[in-house]
């Protein structure tokens, strides 16, 4: 097995670890539970720091942009986890970490001709720079989806809890509907224009390629732009007919499935899928 992948383990396996410990921390509270699982997660993130700061990635890679927005959420757990530490914090964003390293798991690892992202900084210029901003432009919209998708599963949670009539001090402690619903507004606010700006350095890219019909096929391409699509709707219903509660919470978990077809998705019109 490669190294890198035996590193991907190891730190997927510590965050496999925090969720278990997040899990039981629910069923049996202990204030070690908690702590350990900060602790497993603190070292999951730290083999996941150098596997991106050591090893050749790209952001418009599969497996680069899979691993890069799991360590961004990576980091929203641990802030979470150490900032809100009577909530369940960790149940919801560790399983999306999870999933994103095992898609990369699955992806593969990039290929060794491509540029460290960190180590080809100084160099870019040209169709690669826009090349890594569009990647960049992606992931960080990214984030906003996952983030405003965490809030949506934790709204339809506790909305559900106060239709039941659960006890507050039972089970899952979550945050009051208003602020989740706030948390959703500011991250999909903070995601679309930042999706719009990817999108559209991606079109741009895409049109200036020399071939007759430039990659309008390609799954990651359709995937960038129904996305785009679905968030424009999302926007438009909120503000134009104040849509709110549920109905944003189940949209925004629909943007969420695509942003995970998109990023799993392979680049078919470009040779290795490993550039827009």
């Amino acid at each position: 097995m490669p190294i890198d992948r035996i590193i991907l383990l190891g730190f997927g396996a510590s965050y496999g670890v925090a969720l278990a410990l997040e899990v039981v921390q629910l069923f049996w509270p202990r204030p070690v539970y908690r702590l350990l699982s900060i602790a497993f997660g603190a070292a999951g993130l730290l083999g996941h720091t150098l596997v991106l700061a050591l090893h050749p990635l790209s952001l418009s890679s599969q497996y680069g942009s899979m691993l890069f927005l799991a360590w961004v959420l990576a980091v929203f757990y641990l802030y979470g986890a150490v900032h809100y530490r009577r909530l369940a914090w960790g149940v919801f964003v560790l399983p999306i970490v999870l999933a994103l390293v095992v898609l990369a798991w699955l992806g593969g690892p990039a290929s060794a001709s491509e540029p460290s992202w960190l180590g080809s900084l100084p160099a870019l210029r040209g169709e690669h720079f826009w090349a890594t901003m569009h990647g960049g432009l992606l992931l960080l919209a990214a984030v906003g989806v996952c983030v405003g998708f965490v809030a949506s599963v934790m709204y339809l949670v506790q909305a559900h809890r106060l239709k039941a009539k659960v006890s507050p001090g039972r089970g899952l402690r979550l945050l009051s509907l208003e602020r989740l619903e706030a948390m959703n507004r500011r991250a999909i606010n903070l995601a679309f224009p930042l999706l719009t700006a990817g999108v559209l350095v991606g079109l741009a890219l895409t049109f200036d390629r020399p071939e007759p019909f430039p990659g309008w096929t390609d799954p990651k391409v359709v995937g960038a732009v129904v996305l785009w699509l679905v968030f424009a709707i999302l926007l438009y219903l909120r503000y134009g007919f104040h849509l709110r509660g549920r109905r944003v919470a189940l949209l925004t978990i629909t943007a969420f499935a695509l942003l995970l077809f998109t990023l799993a998705s392979a680049h078919t019109s470009v040779q290795g899928g490993g550039q827009p």
